[in-house]
């Protein structure tokens, strides 16, 4: 196996996969291709009827291309492609496309080429990454985060979609596009990961000159903070970056953000706040910060020796035990499987709910250590 875990380990984590087979062949029937995001008294809308493109209606799709990997069976291949092919329009109409394109495209065209071969979805991801390299300011080498009246951001969870232009460099033989995530990754290096391991949310750069100016608070409590989905972002997107480039850099920056994130989470037995530097009152949870981090911590563990890897993934396997142990719910009948998912520290509306990306980076999660996974990123 990939990960080497105790037989009590692998023999949970086929019993979280036979529940998983079960609740999601019944969401792929009755969910069909919407775009879900957050259920609403156990049921999920279609996010896309609201926001085609809003920054997590690719989710749903890579659930259903992992699913398709693991079990071969044809309908979840044929609900991911009519997400697929619904996301066209958001290609056409541009301009409400941010830097979360890796989110949207990975998820859907370019999962199912890499699983298919569709030429069509290769165009499609293509199409997308050539937006997404579209978007980086020379001043200050950083892809900008968001739109008109949000200049000069860039954020920590652009991490992830720097995979949609690795990957495209890599179709293309086109080094521009590699260089363009190479260089957003080291300004990260030195603007958005502390030296502690921690990292910033936001920074804002001068867009002129490309001088930085500040860090924000961003989804967690405040400026200086620890935004722990951002913490998960930090590792599993630098391991990322690592995987496509070799550059030790990368390596040594996901190492440090773990570290600091699996400190942070023993110190509360593995139930993972929404931010490391909140107060201790109220407590709110963020779980798609623990499962995020899990997929993380397994992909850091393929790239160090073999004394070290066990850190990363008994660390994996007890922040996802946690989540079974406390925030899952099986009814089959029921939409989303992990709860307490949080979008922001100070806004209420969506603290504490269930989160389509939290089941997303659960599933992901254990089929990596069933070994029944595939390369989304």
């Amino acid at each position: 196996m990939k990960y080497a875990i105790h037989e009590a380990d692998r023999q949970w984590a086929a019993g979280i996969w036979d529940k998983l087979a079960v609740k999601l062949k019944e969401e792929c029937l009755r969910v069909g291709p919407k775009m879900p995001y957050i259920p609403e008294n156990g049921a999920y809308g279609d996010m896309a009827e609201r926001n085609l493109v809003w920054w997590t209606n690719g989710f749903w799709a890579g659930i259903l291309w992992q699913m398709y990997n693991a079990t071969n069976d044809p309908a979840y291949k044929e609900t991911a492609e009519q997400i697929e092919a619904r996301l066209d329009q958001g290609l056409e109409d541009y301009m409400g496309l941010d830097h979360d394109l890796g989110f949207l495209w990975l998820h859907t065209a370019v999962a199912d080429y890499r699983l298919t071969g569709n030429p069509k979805s290769r165009i499609r991801g293509l199409h997308a990454a050539s937006i997404l390299a579209g978007r980086f300011q020379p001043a200050g080498e950083y892809i900008r985060a968001w739109n008109e009246g949000q200049d000069g951001i860039a954020i920590v969870d652009c991490l992830m979609n720097l995979p949609l232009l690795y990957w495209a460099a890599e179709q293309r033989k086109d080094s521009g596009m590699r260089q363009i995530a190479v260089k957003h990754a080291d300004m990260a290096l030195q603007y958005v990961l502390r030296p502690d391991g921690s990292a910033n949310h936001l920074v804002v750069f001068d867009t002129e000159t490309g001088e930085y100016l500040d860090n924000p608070g961003g989804q967690g409590y405040e400026s200086g903070s620890s935004w722990t989905r951002g913490q998960s972002w930090a590792i599993y997107g630098m391991a990322l970056s690592y995987r496509y480039t070799g550059k030790k850099d990368y390596l040594d920056a996901a190492k440090r953000a773990a570290h600091y994130f699996i400190a942070n989470a023993a110190v509360n037995d593995y139930e993972v706040v929404i931010d490391f530097r909140a107060p201790e009152e109220p407590v709110y949870y963020d779980t798609t910060a623990a499962v995020c981090a899990a997929c993380g911590l397994l992909e850091l563990s393929e790239f160090v020796g073999e004394y070290e890897k066990p850190l990363y993934v008994k660390a994996a396997l007890r922040l996802l035990r946690k989540i079974d142990e406390k925030f899952c719910q099986w009814d089959p009948a029921v939409d989303s499987i992990v709860s307490h998912g949080s979008g922001r520290y100070h806004r209420e509306s969506d603290r504490e709910v269930p989160i389509i990306y939290g089941d997303y980076f659960f599933l992901e999660a254990m089929l990596r250590l069933l070994d029944k996974d595939f390369l989304i990123w």
